[in-house]
């Protein structure tokens, strides 16, 4: 696929991104998006690359297009790249989306079993002081009525 073959056609050529992306006058980010598969150069900058890298067009795309082809057939091949790029990226976009749900929905669980513990310990509590407050009172009482 393209990306691996330019990265390969850079490497052999000796270049670093950095090298390359001065050529080309894009930024060294760009050139590495290209060899990530995140993105594909447009066709004149493709025309360009092959130029700066000395191979064919075709090579760069991985065959497919034969070593003359016009350029509607390389508009073409790129349209079909850009196409599985865009696939591939509404994939990992909806992979991302399901993950990020599910942990909202784990957060928002937590917070509601948060939530109830402390509205039953609150009720625990209130009970338990209500109980302590009148075993003080029965002693009191018991004192009480000795002393009378």
């Amino acid at each position: 696929m393209f990306s691996e073959n330019l990265k390969a056609y850079r490497k052999a050529k000796g270049l670093t991104q950095e090298e390359l992306a001065v050529r080309l006058h894009v930024v060294r980010q760009t050139v590495s998006k290209w060899e990530k598969g995140l993105s594909v150069p447009d066709a004149d900058l493709l025309v360009r690359l092959a130029e700066v890298l000395e191979v064919s067009v075709s090579q760069l795309l991985g065959a497919g297009v034969p070593p003359e082809a016009p350029a509607d057939q390389v508009a073409e091949q790129l349209a079909r790249i850009n196409e599985q790029l865009a696939i591939k990226n509404r994939r990992a976009k909806r992979i991302w989306q399901c993950v990020a749900g599910v942990l909202i929905g784990l957060v928002v669980l937590t917070l509601v079993l948060v939530l109830f513990n402390a509205v039953a310990f609150g009720a625990y509590d209130t009970e338990v002081q209500s109980q302590t407050q009148t075993m003080s009172l029965v002693p009191n009482l018991t004192e009480r009525e000795g002393s009378l």
